[in-house]
């Protein structure tokens, strides 16, 4: 590896730089780590904000929504004035006034089975701070077929979970082999959320971004980590690698080609 931390970046990330488990080593993976943010809104935000502040070298941004007023109370990447402006234009923005080191791709779409193959190669890993089953799903497949790690989250209400997905390791649909049914798991829109709760999970997936690019520590491989913001209580519980799972099991599939990211998202299913 080429170390080429210039004067203002030996400034910049010093406090990195004096760590043993960093140094400028582990600086300069940072600087040339391609990492795909998937979602700028509450979980996406703390991502965003934590990894252009690392030095993440280049970070690319999926979503195809628009800023609200109404998410403006957990959304911290995003200003009044943003109010109307796409996310991604608006995320573009934070990071370019947060650390020049940081090049921004963004995809002002939604990702789906016909974009995912244009948009997700080329990346180190993925954070998936979407909203919905059918696009962790995709990326689950995806992305295990292609052997790029995720680092997954998601919130309701009080409460958040999270997960990374390794190459080797369980993937979601061992977890959660199908989706539940539509409408049986209401959205922040219906039943609200905590505004501080997707900063703390986004930065624990952030956390896990960083390790899995600078290959330290533990990772949630295996692991679902449940955060109770009311009562303030963290709970792992491990997860085992499921030898029927169609992705990742004894007998995988080779393509996403046959899977229906709708409903159940099942592989296979009617």
């Amino acid at each position: 590896m080429s170390l080429s931390l210039d004067a203002t970046q030996l400034d910049r990330y010093s406090r990195h730089i004096i760590m043993d488990e960093v140094g400028p080593e582990g600086q300069q993976r940072l600087l040339d780590a391609r990492v795909l943010v998937v979602g700028a809104g509450g979980l996406g935000a703390p991502v965003i904000q934590y990894l252009a502040a690392a030095g993440v070298g280049t970070l690319g941004i999926v979503d195809d929504d628009v800023v609200e007023r109404s998410n403006l109370q957990r959304q911290v990447i995003h200003h009044d004035a943003d109010v109307g402006r796409p996310k991604v234009d608006s995320a573009a923005a934070f990071v370019e006034g947060l650390n020049p080191d940081v090049d921004v791709e963004t995809y002002e779409t939604r990702l789906e089975k016909s974009n995912v193959e244009d948009v997700v190669p080329g990346y180190d890993l993925v954070v998936d701070a979407s909203d919905n089953f059918p696009t962790r799903y995709l990326l689950n497949d995806f992305c295990r077929l292609r052997e790029i790690p995720i680092a997954h989250g998601a919130i309701y209400k009080f409460e958040g979970q999270l997960t990374t997905l390794v190459p080797g390791g369980p993937c979601y649909r061992c977890l959660f082999p199908e989706a539940p049914e539509p409408g049986t798991v209401p959205d922040c829109a219906t039943t609200g959320v905590l505004g501080v709760l997707p900063g703390t999970v986004g930065c624990i997936q952030a956390t896990e971004a960083v390790k899995l690019i600078l290959d330290a520590g533990d990772l949630l491989t295996g692991q679902l980590l449940f955060y109770d913001a009311m009562e303030l209580s963290f709970e792992k519980v491990p997860y085992r690698k499921n030898p029927d799972c169609p992705v990742c099991g004894d007998d995988p599939i080779e393509s996403i080609d046959g899977v229906e990211y709708t409903a159940a998202c099942a592989v296979g299913g009617d």
